[in-house]
């Protein structure tokens, strides 16, 4: 993957997240969010608000696509086209070529725009291509797609893996250094994957000793609970001091594997995604953080960004991308890197719950009430 952070980068980057936190924030001083806002400016010369957006996702196994990322898309396609609009859904279940073949409908069905969150970046190339000779744009969507993509929006992937390596090495304290830990990777064929482990070990590298290494294949848990079994094994459940998982679903089957194990007391976990399970899990101690994305100005975003392109709002489009980003076929893509936040036990209320994606209550069920007195959660 050849996309790397330099010091200018990183400065661009934070402008687009200020961009893109002042442009969520102006959609919902305007009530888009709420779906109540004014589109009477959403017409153009070109598509008027009469078009269909196709959304793809990659699989069912990460909580955000269908409960947050998909809906909130759709809303805000249908707000922004005063419900004129429409959205074309397709979930790959972590499968590539079921994605390929999903793509090739939308492209048959003759879809405005095309936002396709790729299972596989390098297998789905084919059917961006296919979109683009049809005349249909592509926003690559959370991962950066191959192929002649229109443009990109998703999170600076460089600066989760930091945050998630240096929570590690704030977990374990001074003495860090030499202490074991597990390095639970996300999946080889998303290109976001390596991204989060460059810089994971910009802050793990010489701090602390990586016992063992692991990718996890389309990042099902099932696979990262039989790496975790086989670290154990190798390691030593004893002396795993800390377990750095790319995303949550990782997270919870690490967790699990050390439990079955015979864990009484299970070390710092990372995570990434901010799922419900994950957050009750910081709740109860058994997971140390997890990397909170925000989902509605992510999915806001690219929902504008489509409709935005579609409708020929070329000013509007190009105030959402203002950063570029290369690919390994393609380079200076238009882009939009969305801010990201540690989420402990510490910030639940001002995260998740300030931003309506969950509510006390669903966080603290029977099971978890006694520990979210303990934090003050209630």
């Amino acid at each position: 993957m050849n996309v790397r952070t330099t010091p200018g980068t990183a400065v661009r980057r934070t402008a687009i997240s200020l961009a893109a936190v002042a442009s969520a924030l102006s959609l919902a001083a305007c009530g888009v969010i709420d779906g109540v806002g004014d589109s009477s400016t959403s017409a153009s010369p070109r598509k008027g608000d009469n078009i269909t957006v196709g959304v793809l996702m990659p699989d069912k196994e990460t909580t955000r696509w269908e409960k947050f990322d998909y809906p909130l898309i759709k809303k805000q396609v249908l707000t922004l086209t005063d419900n004129k609009g429409k959205v074309r859904y397709a979930n790959a279940e972590a499968s590539a070529s079921k994605q390929l073949k999903q793509m090739a409908e939308m492209v048959a069905a003759k879809v405005d725009v095309i936002l396709v969150d790729a299972v596989d970046s390098k297998t789905i190339a084919t059917g961006v291509q296919k979109a683009k000779d049809a005349g249909i744009p592509v926003i690559a969507y959370d991962r950066l797609a191959q192929g002649p993509i229109d443009a990109y929006v998703s999170h600076d992937n460089e600066l989760v893996g930091q945050v998630q390596g240096r929570a590690v090495v704030e977990a374990l304290g001074a003495d860090a250094t030499g202490k074991k830990i597990i390095m639970m990777n996300g999946s080889p064929a998303d290109p976001n994957t390596a991204l989060f482990k460059e810089g994971a070990m910009s802050e793990l590298q010489g701090r602390v000793n990586i016992a063992k290494t692991y990718s996890t294949r389309e990042w099902l848990p099932a696979v990262a609970k039989a790496n975790m079994e086989k670290a154990i094994r190798a390691v030593g459940l004893s002396n795993i001091a800390a377990v750095y998982a790319a995303n949550d679903g990782i997270a919870g089957a690490v967790i699990d594997a050390m439990k079955e194990a015979g864990a009484s007391t299970i070390p710092p976990v990372t995570g990434q995604d901010a799922d419900l399970a994950a957050v009750q899990r910081i709740v109860a101690g058994e997971q140390y953080m997890t990397v909170y994305k925000s989902f509605l100005l992510e999915a806001g975003d690219a929902a504008e960004m489509a409709v935005a392109k579609v409708q020929g709002r070329s000013i509007e489009f190009d105030a959402l991308t203002r950063d570029t980003i290369d690919s390994p076929t393609q380079k200076k893509i238009p882009s939009n890197m969305v801010p990201v936040v540690a989420l402990t036990k510490e910030n639940i209320k001002e995260t998740v719950i300030q931003d309506g994606v969950y509510t006390v209550k669903q966080i603290c069920t029977p099971k978890y009430a006694a520990d979210c007195a303990a934090i003050g959660l209630k």
